[in-house]
């Protein structure tokens, strides 16, 4: 029988890969992180004789509390003021993924853009999304997962795939390219440079900000480069005296403005094509509360 420094030991060796599921089906790291602490008191009041490959069991407790935890959270959305937008978290995936290609795959699959769009997928052909495209795992063992046939499983993911691809970002973005348009983008908001920021905006940019009515932000998305530059180009003069930094979050280059070394708001900019096409803005106190210059990052 394992000691429960052995049983702690070992769930502390998938916490990693839990979370990175649970943030990503939910979109919110406290959320990910209550999924996580109840997966630990099943792991923790389970027979060992019951769970054959602990990994497995943990993601499949943890997906299923999960998709429980989003079926509730739709309901609470509905009444939800103004857009809505994942809480932003700190990466780094670190070392343990080298290549390139990988780590650009990892930083997709937690991107603002595609947890917006994952929000439109079912909590199944979500759980499946993320399982499959995100941590690579073999379609029996999400089968497995969702007590589903492995057939239902493969249409589900067919399903998700078409939906994300249809309406993702067109452009594979160098992130040393994005940095430098955000920096010129601040700088012009800061400067109340209007003419420079219609430079860097498409003409169909998008503003969404997501406040939860606790803060100043449009409750609305708004649209055309004409809005979004005037906009930014009137607050942002008065966001000049804040202190911002530039950082990694959700796998691409971001602004935390803070104040007085609280966080007020997160910047991150989708581009294309050289130009910048969607803006998000989170200024809801609540989800800014883990984001920091020391705030742990989200792994893979």
């Amino acid at each position: 029988m394992a000691t429960d420094s052995a049983r702690t030991d070992e769930f502390e060796q998938h916490r990693g890969v839990l979370t990175g599921v649970a943030y990503r089906m939910l979109g919110r790291i406290s959320d990910a992180e209550d999924v996580v602490q109840e997966a630990w008191l099943r792991w923790n009041a389970e027979s060992r004789a019951d769970v054959r490959v602990p990994r497995a069991y943990l993601v499949r407790i943890t997906t299923r509390l999960a998709i429980d935890r989003l079926r509730q959270s739709r309901t609470r959305r509905e009444t939800y003021v103004g857009p809505w937008l994942p809480e932003p978290v700190v990466t780094d995936f670190g070392p343990a993924v080298p290549d390139t290609a990988e780590r650009a795959e990892l930083a997709d699959s937690v991107s603002l853009a595609v947890l917006v769009v994952l929000e439109s997928l079912s909590p199944l052909e979500r759980a499946v999304f993320v399982l499959r495209e995100a941590f690579g795992f073999p379609f029996g063992e999400i089968a497995t997962v969702l007590e589903r046939s492995e057939a239902s499983v493969r249409q589900l993911a067919t399903r998700a795939r078409r939906h994300v691809e249809e309406r993702r970002p067109r452009y594979d973005v160098d992130p040393a390219e994005r940095r430098d348009l955000t920096e010129r983008f601040l700088a012009a908001a800061a400067g109340g440079d209007l003419d420079a920021l219609l430079a860097l905006l498409a003409p169909d940019v998008r503003l969404v900000g997501d406040s939860g009515g606790k803060a100043k932000a449009p409750l609305r998305v708004m649209v055309g480069a004409d809005k979004v530059g005037r906009f930014f180009a009137a607050v942002g003069t008065e966001a000049a005296a804040f202190e911002v930094r530039l950082m990694e979050l959700n796998g691409a280059p971001a602004a935390l403005v803070l104040s007085d070394g609280r966080p007020e708001l997160v910047l991150q900019l989708e581009v294309g094509d050289g130009a910048v096409e969607t803006v998000y803005v989170i200024r809801n106190p609540d989800k800014l509360l883990g984001v920091s210059p020391m705030a742990p990052p989200l792994s893979d």
